[in-house]
């Protein structure tokens, strides 16, 4: 028999107050003035999920505010995950885009703001966080196996969850655009029946990525 745990990652509302500096795993809050985006995730969303935010109150507004929109007792307080939270950009936190490229001398990156392998000062590099956010995946799939997963997270951990899902090299992962509010549903297929894994005891499954809200009804 195989098990099929359904993981609906949800990017957090747009950060304000960041007066356009680099935040990473810094605390800001978000706009969740959009009502409308909120309804349509709420209707999208399945009932009698296992809800997860990050300990950033981004997620945790965003999350609640879709929650808002959802039929009453529908959903649950959430779990946090700190393993899930946003790359820790280290001491570029609060340094504008402008700044780190002149800091890094006009070095820059297509995607994001240092290739994969590459650790901010005090921070860590987008490879170690698909480790730890594939950790955490692996774990709450087990735990929670066989049901529905909304996690309401950040862009660089869904692009990383998405480098588990389809085994990509984590600078591979960073060509994945993330827009806010938006919706990408992968599952995790545990044991031999249904499972394509060359090892036959699991496998994962991309059914949905980066999909807008108002796209998805």
């Amino acid at each position: 028999m195989s098990t099929a745990t359904r993981w609906w990652w949800v990017r957090h509302a747009p950060v304000v107050g960041h007066q356009g500096r680099i935040y990473g795993q810094d605390d800001f809050d978000c706009d969740c003035s959009d009502q409308e985006t909120f309804r349509f995730l709420a209707r999208a969303l399945p009932g009698d999920a296992v809800w997860i935010t990050t300990h950033l109150r981004r997620t945790q507004r965003t999350a609640a505010s879709i929650a808002a929109e959802m039929v009453a007792g529908a959903t649950t307080p959430p779990l946090i995950e700190r393993d899930l939270a946003e790359q820790h950009f280290g001491s570029w936190q609060g340094m504008t885009n402008a700044e780190l490229a002149a800091q890094r001398d006009g070095a820059w990156h297509r995607f994001w703001l240092a290739p994969a392998h590459e650790a901010p000062p005090g921070g860590e590099s987008f490879a170690a966080v698909v480790a730890r956010v594939s950790a955490t995946v692996r774990r709450l799939s087990a735990t929670h196996a066989g049901r529905d997963i909304v996690a309401v997270t950040h862009g660089g951990t869904i692009r990383a969850a998405l480098a588990l899902a389809l085994d990509l090299d984590p600078e591979q992962a960073l060509a994945f655009s993330v827009d806010n509010c938006a919706l990408t549903c992968i599952d995790h297929i545990a044991g031999t029946a249904g499972s394509h894994a060359p090892d036959g005891t699991d496998a994962w499954s991309v059914r949905l990525v980066n999909a807008l809200p108002r796209t998805l009804l």
